[in-house]
């Protein structure tokens, strides 16, 4: 079996052109275990097959521990009727990139149902980046700034933007002609229960609406197709205290409140979200 790094490199072989130097946008080569630009600028593989494009560190609370169990929730189902319509809409045998991506397990997913193509997932999380590294599949992974993507000009046919921040300028430019943008955000119900259990004497924390984010899409993008989909997740027994850790909703919440649920989990949950696509077809009329 291959190293990761060799792995890595195996697949830089056949798309690094789809990289360039996040410093001084210019084109790569790949010489040994590192990308090296016209001018210089070098990226190294890690042991782990990886790739940091970051010109400074930078601290996120998306830390090892939550992406865990994250990942638990996603390989346990949770999202299956979703991922069934993201898979209907890709191109399977593009270039995809898959924003935000976290610990990879949404981009593992979606390959168990038939994704082909060169995929690649980044993240601001360096803890996320490296339990990606481990997914069973063929991809590549590395740590990158969503406003500087260290991705050549019309390299990507989809760009997955799962519950995960955008910057459309950049989207745009990396994007091919007739490429798509697939952004799935929380609608009103999303996780209600769970909501409801951290926080019950906080209304305002409880509701959440996501108007902002549809209006800015809608503006920056050509929006083909806009549905919301929602249904309820029994929640396996193995997993039920996965749930209770796996998203920022937990950090604001008390130790006592925390262990009550631990002793009493939710054992159904609300998948309510609003999967949009777009195109950047509106700017070649």
């Amino acid at each position: 079996m291959l190293k990761k790094i060799d792995s890595a490199r195996n697949y830089l072989e056949k798309h690094y052109r789809q990289f360039r130097c996040p410093t001084c946008h210019k084109e790569f080569v790949l010489n040994g275990y590192s990308l090296i630009c016209e001018e210089n600028h070098q990226f190294d593989l890690s042991k782990k097959g990886t790739l940091y494009f970051l010109s400074h560190s930078i601290q996120t609370e998306y830390n090892k521990k939550m992406l865990l169990h994250r990942g638990k929730m996603i390989q346990s189902g949770m999202y299956q009727p979703l991922l069934d319509k993201i898979i209907e809409a890709m191109n399977l045998t593009g270039n995809t990139l898959d924003v935000g991506c976290g610990e990879g397990s949404f981009l593992s997913e979606l390959t168990r149902l038939g994704l082909a193509g060169g995929k690649t997932g980044f993240d601001i999380s360096k803890d996320g980046i490296y339990l990606a590294s481990s997914q069973p599949i063929d991809a590549f992974w590395c740590v990158a700034d969503l406003t500087n993507l260290p991705f050549n000009d019309h390299s990507m046919d989809t760009i997955l933007n799962i519950f995960s921040p955008s910057h459309y300028q950049e989207f745009r430019r990396v994007l091919k002609q007739d490429g798509t943008v697939i952004k799935v955000i929380p609608e009103e119900g999303y996780l209600k229960e769970l909501r409801a259990a951290f926080y019950s004497d906080d209304r305002e924390k409880q509701s959440y609406s996501n108007e902002k984010v549809l209006a800015k899409f809608s503006k920056e993008m050509s929006v083909i197709s806009d549905e919301r989909v929602t249904y309820k997740f029994e929640i396996p027994e193995v997993n039920q205290l996965d749930l209770l850790e796996m998203s920022p909703l937990e950090w604001g919440v008390s130790e006592t409140v925390k262990q009550k649920l631990q002793k009493a989990p939710l054992r159904e949950i609300t998948i309510d979200v609003r999967m949009l696509i777009g195109n950047v077809s509106w700017r070649l009329h």
